[in-house]
């Protein structure tokens, strides 16, 4: 883990409960100066606790919180959340329907002399692309530029840190899809150090330099979404991100493993004794379509994605794996294709009896 002292965002071994349910145990995460950092996980599983914490609308049980080398929170002591130098981007934008939006977005900068809040308001709007619609009314623009509206609102006064709740669940998919490239653009371009909580994983991997899987209370595994995806830490993490399955396997040699799939060869991510069983993981990626293949499987359901269909396939030892084929190979439940396994990570978890 990073230095604390350069590190915009520091929390080390945090706790809190809601009276005797302890909701987030022993949480650690860094953010650097510019980083984008994301809490992921099921509801309930405590992300927005941590945040709440990090607002300081929350007090800790254990721990202590760093903002840009200050600390905000410990047992017994909290700075109140207007002194912490963070701005908030919450769920449901908080616009005030009254005020436009040039005015929305200055309403953080009060106290601040006429000039400096006319150049930094109308910064933040440049920045997000909304200057042309600073008189409008929040009712007059769309979900995605009230949205906007309420990053520049946030950025504006110049955070150290800025925290967004869920920040585009109330869009439509296809505009938050767009709109999370958007957000991850102006923030880099802006350099405002940023962590932000979503159920949603594809989000995530759009927005975020670091992603922490989280499951009752705790994070799983703080990395990258490519590490993540290809070098997840634990079967748990494994199932979360992405799509796949565990398949039964057995090391049979340096760098081999013995699988209804056949033989694979290549990297293990962890050397263990010849003859250990194991579950390794299998993406859809990792299983092609070849109709021509002495290997058969059963198509148990499939899923119609427009470009592509995902196969669920049973294997002839009762193992699953799933397949992303394009859509003209159009194939029915019950049917039996050819495959051929292409795992270029050999990921496995050992077997506990």
């Amino acid at each position: 883990m990073s230095d604390a002292s350069s590190s915009i965002l520091d929390l080390q071994q945090i706790s809190q409960a809601y009276g005797s349910q302890l909701v987030v145990k022993d949480l650690s995460l860094t953010l650097e100066a510019g980083e984008i950092g994301c809490l992921l996980g099921a509801s309930g599983c405590g992300k927005t606790t941590v945040l709440r914490t990090v607002a300081g609308f929350e007090p800790l049980l254990q721990g202590e919180i760093r903002i840009a080398g200050e600390i905000v929170s410990r047992p017994g002591e909290m700075l109140p959340p207007a002194k912490r130098r963070i701005g908030m981007v919450f769920q449901d934008y908080a616009l005030f329907p009254h005020l436009s939006v040039f005015d929305n977005v200055a309403f953080g900068l009060r106290g601040t002399g006429r000039v400096e809040l006319l150049r930094r308001t109308n910064e933040a709007l440049e920045l997000v692309g909304l200057y042309a619609e600073h008189k409008k009314y929040p009712h007059e623009i769309s979900g995605g530029q009230q949205q906007r509206v309420a990053l520049a609102r946030a950025i504006a006064p110049r955070p150290a840190l800025l925290l967004m709740d869920e920040p585009f669940s109330n869009l439509d998919v296809s505009l938050r899809e767009r709109l999370s490239m958007e957000v991850r653009d102006i923030l880099k371009e802006n350099g405002t150090t940023s962590l932000f909580v979503t159920h949603n994983q594809h989000e995530a991997f759009a927005v975020a330099d670091r992603i922490g899987v989280m499951a009752g209370g705790e994070i799983l595994q703080w990395d990258s979404a490519h590490n993540l995806y290809h070098q997840p830490v634990s079967p748990q993490v494994a199932k979360f991100v992405g799509e796949g399955e565990l398949i039964a396997g057995q090391i049979s040699g340096r760098g081999e493993l013995t699988t209804a799939l056949g033989t694979l060869c290549g990297e293990l991510n962890d050397a263990r004794p010849v003859g250990s069983a194991v579950q390794l993981l299998v993406r859809p990626e990792d299983i092609v379509h070849d109709d021509e293949s002495s290997l058969k499987a059963e198509v148990l359901r499939r899923s119609f994605r427009g470009a592509s269909i995902l196969y669920h396939l049973l294997l002839q030892n009762g193992d699953r794996v799933q397949a992303l084929v394009p859509s003209h190979c159009d194939h029915q439940p019950g049917e039996k294709i050819g495959i051929q396994p292409d795992v270029r990570h050999l990921v496995t978890f050992p077997v506990y009896v």
